[in-house]
């Protein structure tokens, strides 16, 4: 089908090799082609835009009548976001009935590693789409077919790795968390401002190897809160699990009202 060389999913909690299949454009019969420079692109990109936020308004609601509370994670690549949410799972599940949708331009390294939890696992790659940067609220709706929101309270949605799109698409989540590691400089924060004033949450990963870098932690930390003032941020290392505890009690009492059986 057309649908099928635009975009692939996979569903891995079965590890049966099951898909499913959606457009990538905003909406039906959306143009998106920004051929012309000027107010034609700025138009066209607002279009896009608003008809995500439309569709994500209707992601919040379906989220909020199952009552399950969604956690967009983003970073950079290599920022350590995969192996912080194994170690996450692993403390949290099976108290939090838990479920993960992974976005990537290629592969499903990550989706076979976040698998091993346990816990239903669906993943998006946008290469037939052009490798696309983000995770857009359509996509989104698309993907949590493959899923039980019945036997869902926390669904994690671990975003493609970029410090820029994924911020301007809202997808129907209750929060936003950044993860910032410190092998990737100081001043990330303040050249991605809209990243971190977007997100709730900040975690500062890979802190064990603070003793073998040239890195100011201190320096991350006030670009952070120049960006977004007073916003939390917790330092930890996904390979050691240092500073997990402060972490995950966020995770939780965020989330309270759907996390009643955590301990």
């Amino acid at each position: 089908m057309f649908l099928d060389q635009l975009f692939k999913t996979r569903k891995y909690y079965h590890h049966d090799g099951s898909r499913h299949s959606h457009p990538h454009t905003a909406g039906d019969g959306m143009d998106i082609a920004t051929r012309k420079s000027g107010t034609r692109e700025i138009k066209v990109v607002r279009r896009v835009l608003d008809v995500n936020e439309k569709m994500a308004e209707q992601n919040r609601k379906m989220f909020t009548e199952k009552g399950i509370f969604v956690l967009n994670v983003m970073s950079s690549p290599g920022s350590g976001k995969t192996t912080t949410l194994e170690k996450t799972l692993v403390r949290i599940t099976p108290q939090i009935k838990s479920a993960v949708i992974v976005g990537d331009i290629c592969t499903t390294n990550d989706a076979d590693r976040l698998a091993v939890s346990g816990v239903p696992v669906v993943q998006i790659n946008t290469d037939e789409f052009g490798g696309d940067c983000h995770l857009a609220a359509h996509v989104i709706e698309k993907a949590v077919g493959g899923l039980d929101l019945d036997d869902i309270d926390l669904l994690i949605v671990e975003n493609v790795g970029n410090l820029v799109c994924p911020a301007e698409f809202d997808i129907g989540e209750d929060a936003r968390v950044v993860v910032l590691s410190v092998t990737e400089g100081e001043d990330k924060p303040v050249k991605y401002p809209l990243m971190f004033r977007e997100c709730e949450v900040a975690l500062l990963n890979k802190v064990d190897l603070l003793p073998y870098l040239d890195y100011d932690k201190d320096q991350a930390v006030d670009f952070i809160h120049q960006v977004h003032p007073d916003m939390p941020i917790f330092e930890i290392s996904a390979k050691t699990e240092e500073g997990f505890e402060p972490w995950l009690e966020w995770l939780v009492s965020s989330g309270y009202a759907d996390f009643r059986n955590f301990s």
